[in-house]
């Protein structure tokens, strides 16, 4: 039998990593971070345990970028749904929407990531970090700003604390509150992104199928 080509393994190589990301963020978000272990995610993901470390240097960097990923696509769905639009406010309204919208459905993982970060490695630099990066500035630059290097982490910092805030146990804000808020910094109507109660709400997506932000055909980071 002939050996694999390099593009080959190369492939079995980034479905493996696909499938470390989703079995992570699936076993936090069901037990914990504490008594999640490498090798639960390894099984969950069908994969040696060896092949972890040789993606990633420990569990919590794993997790990060497992968040990280999770967080990205759902913000890419929430930006290229139907009806598309190129209108910079509705952009960056459905932005806001699709952050706190992850600490409404999945509040055990939000919460267990907003912990790690701060840990003293912070943000893990990985290929989920930047493209989560790249779409929040895009949105910024859409929206309208005239310094994106300024405005960009300004809105990573009121959408982190809002995470924050919505996830505090025992003293918890309500999401509505919160969107309140970012929404009237930003002169942004309650209308547009996906206003609670709405027929565009779809309410708690804990327990859905998360394989649609984990999948394993190719496609660009």
């Amino acid at each position: 039998m002939s050996p694999r080509s390099a593009s080959v393994n190369e492939e079995l190589r980034r479905r493996s990593r696909e499938r470390l990301l989703q079995a992570a963020v699936e076993l936090v978000d069901e037990h914990g971070f504490e008594a999640t272990t490498l090798a639960d995610i390894a099984d969950r993901a069908g994969s040696a345990r060896g092949l972890v470390s040789y993606y990633f240097p420990g569990k919590r960097q794993l997790v990060q970028s497992a968040v990280h990923r999770l967080m990205h696509r759902t913000l890419e769905e929430a930006l290229e749904r139907e009806p598309r639009t190129e209108d910079g406010r509705e952009r960056l309204a459905r932005a806001i929407d699709a952050i706190l919208g992850l600490a409404r459905d999945r509040p055990v993982l939000m919460r267990q990531h907003m912990a790690g970060l701060l840990q003293a490695e912070g943000f893990v630099p990985c290929p989920e970090q930047r493209r989560l990066a790249e779409l929040l500035s895009d949105t910024v630059a859409r929206y309208g700003s005239e310094d994106v290097t300024a405005d960009y982490p300004l809105l990573r910092a009121l959408l982190m604390g809002a995470v924050y805030a919505a996830l505090v146990p025992g003293v918890p804000m309500p999401v509505p509150a919160l969107r309140a808020e970012l929404f009237q910094r930003y002169g942004l109507d309650w209308e547009q992104g996906t206003p609670p109660g709405s027929d565009m709400d779809t309410g708690s997506d804990q327990g859905q199928d998360l394989s649609r932000f984990f999948a394993t055909e190719e496609r660009s980071e």
